[in-house]
């Protein structure tokens, strides 16, 4: 974690039936790229040929109008990348592709298996030979080693053994596979576009393409989606317990996304979220700020259940691109300028309820309370809709090292408060999270907020 930021995860989209398959997958990459940032592929199939491309940095930029057009074929599967396990080396951008002794394949994974690390070595004793050091690997590694039958028992051979996090699309000759952990850790949804089917991490994937949504993939299901249309098997029992990422419905996911079965997209949520956030922690204040984006819709919220006024005190860009030279204090600090600029008529002389989804880190908060500061704001009170993110991730999300998040490294939000330089901090409290009517009834997994681990990494 190098920056005060939390890496999305990874995002998968596959398309099994229409001309010109790999344009599609670019136009629903491009709308799942918050999912993923360093690295992007897309894997298409003719009836004979597979073809591949991967490059760095956002869709666009990695794939032009000639490229497209060599990824010839009728189906496609595409990904976007942050590293979870694995470097952040273009070897370990997705799909994997390899040609087996079961044919060739493609795979591309959103998540982080929790036994990775025993698996690994597993597949080493069978003789297989890494070249990358992902952890999706090691499902590729289990396609190649498994016994010649049918896809289905290829696929069941493929995952045994494998813990949860994953959510993964597979690319063979015959079909496109979409794979949900017993858990239901991470998300898979299903997608129509005429006669064809689509898998993708995010309703919002199928959006752009005109696709209608259609159902999650459940928990431990197989969909595969071939020429004679989509069938779904039960792949494993799904297991007791569900664990959805909690987090994707406070900030991974796009807002206008339906995530885990809910019949209300991300942006009712989050808006809940920022409802009982002010219920909880009330302010004297004039006006309610969000840190744009991932704030937008906690501060609507927060500021119809308070009866505080709404405004955009923040704007970010969105054409940042990387800093590459900063030999100065002055030029580091102006990185958070480059990202937020202050609307001054919004915040001078006014006390600003200021609202945002987590604090990792703290630096970027403390630099945007200052800017806000300079531009005459009186008070700064800043509300979290979200419990405090203490612990990291260890099923997908960059955010391994919890010595490195300043709620697991202070003791208390007082502390937090005054390393930030807020006059108030606030968090939604777990309880008030979860008890948020729009979200589906299931379990989730909040081991980011609490620690609790309820999937072994042995």
């Amino acid at each position: 974690m190098l920056e005060d930021v939390i890496k999305d995860k990874c995002g998968v989209f596959g398309i099994w039936g229409v001309e010109n398959a790999s344009q599609y997958a670019y136009l629903a990459l491009h709308n799942l790229q918050h999912r993923g940032q360093e690295h992007c592929g897309i894997v298409s199939k003719s009836p004979r040929t597979f073809y591949r491309y991967y490059g760095e940095g956002i869709v666009q930029d990695a794939f032009s109008k000639k490229i497209l057009e060599k990824l010839r074929g009728n189906a496609a599967l595409g990904h976007v990348r942050y590293r979870t396990e694995g470097s952040s080396n273009i070897k370990n951008a997705q799909p994997i592709y390899a040609d087996t002794k079961n044919g060739k394949v493609a795979i591309a994974h959103n998540g982080e298996f929790a036994n990775w690390k025993r698996a690994r070595e597993k597949v080493k004793e069978l003789g297989h030979i890494f070249q990358t050091n992902s952890d999706t690997e090691i499902v590729l590694a289990n396609f190649a080693f498994a016994p010649k039958e049918s896809i289905e028992e290829i696929i069941r051979y493929s995952f045994r053994k494998i813990k949860p996090s994953y959510s993964i699309g597979i690319l063979t000759e015959n079909e496109l596979i979409g794979i949900r952990d017993p858990r239901g850790v991470r998300p898979l949804v299903i997608g129509k576009l005429g006669n064809a089917y689509a898998i993708a991490s995010e309703t919002c994937a199928f959006d752009i393409i005109g696709a209608k949504y259609i159902d999650e993939v459940k928990r431990g299901e197989m969909v595969t989606i071939n020429d004679a249309g989509l069938k779904r098997i039960q792949l494993s029992p799904p297991e007791k317990e569900r664990l959805a990422c909690i987090f994707e419905h406070v900030y991974i996911a796009m807002p206008n996304s339906f995530s885990f079965g809910s019949k209300y997209t991300n942006s009712v949520i989050r808006k809940e979220f920022g409802k009982q956030l002010a219920r909880e922690h009330p302010a004297d204040a004039d006006v309610v700020v969000p840190v744009s984006d991932s704030g937008n819709s906690a501060a609507l919220g927060y500021s119809e259940e308070s009866k505080i006024p709404f405004d955009f005190g923040l704007t970010r860009s969105h054409y940042i691109g990387r800093t590459f030279i900063e030999p100065t204090q002055q030029l580091r600090d102006a990185k958070v300028k480059k990202k937020h600029s202050v609307d001054k008529s919004v915040v001078e002389e006014k006390r600003i309820v200021l609202v945002d989804d987590s604090i990792v880190r703290g630096t970027t908060s403390k630099k945007l309370i200052q800017i806000i500061r300079d531009a005459g704001a009186k008070e700064i009170h800043v509300r979290i809709s979200s419990p405090p993110y203490k612990y990291g991730c260890y099923l997908g999300v960059d955010t391994h090292d919890k010595k490195k998040l300043i709620a697991y490294t202070q003791e208390d939000n007082e502390k937090i408060k005054k390393f930030i330089n807020a006059d108030s901090l606030g968090y939604l409290s777990l309880e008030g999270m979860l008890k948020n009517e729009f979200l589906s009834k299931e379990g989730f997994c909040t081991h980011c907020f609490d620690g609790i681990k309820k999937i072994s990494r042995r």
